[in-house]
């Protein structure tokens, strides 16, 4: 694998490692916070930052007409992916929530290439794909079990998490092609993400008082905010770089097998054995799309 493509796929791996505290870090917020505010905060906070970060690269995308659609289309996902995360990790737990949200992520993300570019799957996608989707598949199987039945919401909590999944999907798509048309990826993960924090303020308006609350509860928000968003993307931005929207959204599902272990050792839930071994299949899966030899010929300009 070429050096430019290792570093992409390290900072992808990053960005996943910061993703996975999501859940942990959301479930110390007091009750009263909702979904919809955790979501707005994460996605609008860490979106302004995105784009301060770099405003005349963010300006530039969106003012090229190559790139502009994408950023804009895009940022429609980044709308919708902050509120159907968290409002499905909160009826049906972050655990289920989580897997079914990121598990159907490089599905979604092989569609929308397929449809877009005609894009052929290779095997190692395919297989690499296939052992994490199962991997992540007992890991909500695992931590179900040990909690002793399927909760009342869940349902509707894996059917707002595969809606989840599809906007990831669909920003990671458009990221990808707004950076393939030329644009810097700091200035295409700003525009994109700026542009989805203006759509998700007045969200935040409406329900974003509690997060106000006490200082801890800023805290967490803030963390959110600037960890597992601003910085993440930054990283992800890179990471698209040098690989495919659909091998960057399976590298990412290292995210549930972060959370399944914080949620282990910090929140003190229990796994099953059936979860352990789904956490072998997911490393299992990651190991075998990074000893990939050969890396998508993707150039941009940072």
């Amino acid at each position: 694998m070429e050096n430019r493509s290792i570093a992409g796929v390290l900072a992808l791996l990053l960005a996943s490692l910061l993703w996975g505290t999501t859940g942990t870090s959301a479930s110390f917020l007091p009750h009263d916070v909702s979904p919809l505010a955790i979501g707005a905060s994460t996605m609008g906070i860490g979106g302004l930052l995105l784009f301060a970060s770099g405003p005349r690269l963010s300006i530039g995308v969106l003012r090229d007409v190559r790139t502009r659609r994408w950023a804009v289309l895009g940022a429609v996902g980044v709308l919708v992916y902050p509120l159907a995360f968290y409002s499905a990790m909160n009826l049906a737990g972050v655990a289920v929530g989580n897997v079914v949200a990121l598990g159907s992520g490089p599905v979604f993300a092989a569609v929308f290439e397929w449809l877009g570019e005609r894009h052929p799957l290779s095997r190692r996608w395919a297989v690499s794909t296939g052992l994490a989707v199962l991997g992540i598949a007992c890991l909500a199987l695992g931590r179900q079990a040990d909690s002793g039945g399927i909760p009342t919401g869940t349902l509707a909590g894996a059917g707002l998490g595969l809606l989840a999944g599809a906007a990831y999907a669909w920003y990671a798509y458009a990221s990808s092609r707004a950076i393939r048309a030329g644009a810097p990826s700091r200035g295409a993960m700003g525009a994109m993400f700026g542009t989805g924090a203006v759509l998700l303020l007045p969200v935040l308006l409406l329900t974003g008082a509690p997060l106000l609350q006490s200082w801890a509860t800023a805290g967490i928000a803030g963390y959110l905010a600037i960890g597992p968003m601003f910085i993440a993307y930054l990283l992800f931005g890179i990471g698209l770089r040098t690989v495919r929207s659909s091998s960057a959204t399976t590298l990412t599902l290292l995210e549930p097998v972060v959370a399944t272990v914080l949620a282990v050792t910090v929140v003190g839930e229990r796994l099953a054995p059936i979860g352990w071994c789904g956490l072998v299949l997911v490393l299992a899966g990651l190991a075998f799309m990074v000893t990939a030899r050969r890396a998508p010929k993707m150039t941009a300009r940072l």
